[in-house]
């Protein structure tokens, strides 16, 4: 009979879980381990209470145990994220296999009351070294393959198979160089073009923050945005942006470029007071016109839906800025906050376009966006557009606009 929870509490915490692995060890060191973090979860939570989220969390394991059998360790390492141990050393492309079964699994809705919740997932993953019987190392190697999985915004899942020791120095010293970085000119804006995808003509651009980092070279915004968080710099780094981002808006006109430059809005800049003050006195430093400008924010914080968040938008839009709401359908999306802001823009997340071609339930979340962006009376915007066969099928769909490493 396959075994169930019939509650978070009768889940094994992190320390019954580690106490489990311990054993094991000592009789197979030959074990896999995958840590399972649900992304945005904390949104459900605040947004419909905290049982309303234990229901679903308690939900997400007993699903998780169906998948992969109750022959599995498993347990609950913190609030949101959940281990489970293998038996046997899996490389690499095994735990992938893992991963993606658990992704398909769950594009099926958990229904709760009258909610649906899609669920996606940070996956880190490793196979313990030889012989290791020390179950903080193994543990370790499986929160650092999480951590990378969460920093990066290409691919949710994470394989680490060597502890490198390096690691915590590595990070301190990323934090310590932060503040430097800023100073030194050491952080560049990168340009994603939009392409108008009939014409395949450039029509914006989405500007993505790197670090050149003068000893580890050029790295993506993972590091950056840790070290940025423990300093408490996140508006300090969001302004920077914005500013470098006008800037590099007003340069593209002269050189006969006009073209909309889209940068991701922080939560923070989202509940900064200063914001609409500070944005308008950038506009008029560097003659700026602000209609070519469009702030991305992603859904959870769209989802938050408070007053402050509503006001800030308006006043935002009132300026002539766009608002667009990026990674759409991906985590938990309760498509009602759509009725309560005003929007210019729905970017459909990567992850239902990527695999168009092959699965014809992601054809119909495309679909049914577009239909959702015509009603909101806004565009659509398609990332992650890989191959020629997503931009035909795009094409034949009638979505006009798109971006990707096409």
């Amino acid at each position: 009979m396959q075994k169930t929870y019939e509650s978070l509490n009768s889940i094994p915490n992190r320390y019954a879980l580690l106490d489990d692995i311990e054993e094991t060890l000592v009789f197979d060191s030959c074990q896999s381990l995958l840590l399972i973090d649900v992304v945005r979860f904390s949104d459900v939570s605040s947004n419909f209470g905290y049982e309303f989220g234990d229901q679903i969390l308690l939900e997400i394991a007993n699903r998780i145990l169906f998948l992969f059998g109750d022959t599995v360790i498993f347990g609950r390492i913190s609030g949101d994220t959940f281990g489970m141990v293998l038996s046997g050393i899996h490389h690499r492309r095994d735990l992938y296999q893992f991963y993606t079964h658990l992704i398909e699994h769950f594009k099926t809705p958990i229904q709760c009351e009258e909610h649906a919740f899609i669920v996606d997932f940070n996956v880190g993953a490793t196979a313990n070294p030889k012989q290791n019987t020390n179950v903080n190392a193994f543990f370790s190697l499986a929160e650092i393959a999480l951590k990378q999985a969460k920093s990066n915004k290409f691919d949710n899942f994470q394989y680490t198979h060597e502890l490198k020791n390096e690691e915590s120095g590595r990070s301190l010293t990323l934090k310590a160089d932060l503040k430097r970085a800023l100073i030194n000119q050491e952080l560049e804006i990168y340009f994603q073009p939009k392409i108008e995808l009939k014409s395949l003509v450039i029509v914006g651009a989405e500007c993505l923050l790197r670090w050149n980092h003068p000893l580890d070279g050029l790295l993506f915004p993972g590091a950056l945005i840790e070290a940025a968080e423990s300093y408490n710099m996140m508006n300090e780094l969001g302004y920077w942006t914005l500013e470098e981002s006008i800037k590099a808006s007003v340069y593209l006109s002269k050189v006969g470029l006009s073209i909309k430059l889209s940068v991701n809005m922080s939560p923070t800049q989202l509940y900064d007071l200063n914001f609409v003050s500070t944005l308008t006195a950038l506009a008029k430093h560097y003659s700026f016109n602000l209609s070519l400008l469009e702030l991305e924010l992603t859904e959870d914080v769209a989802l938050s839906n408070s007053v402050l968040v509503k006001k800030q938008l308006s006043d935002i839009r009132q300026l002539g800025v766009s608002i667009a709401i990026d990674d759409f359908g991906k985590g938990y999306s309760n498509l009602g906050y759509l009725r309560d802001i005003d929007i210019d823009c729905i970017k459909i997340d990567k992850s239902f376009v990527m695999g168009i071609d092959n699965n014809p339930v992601n054809k119909a979340i495309v679909e049914a966006s577009q239909i959702i962006a015509k009603a909101a009376n806004c565009e659509l915007v398609a990332e992650g557009i890989e191959n020629i066969q997503h931009l035909h099928i795009l094409r034949e769909l009638g979505v006009s606009t798109g971006q990707g490493f096409l």
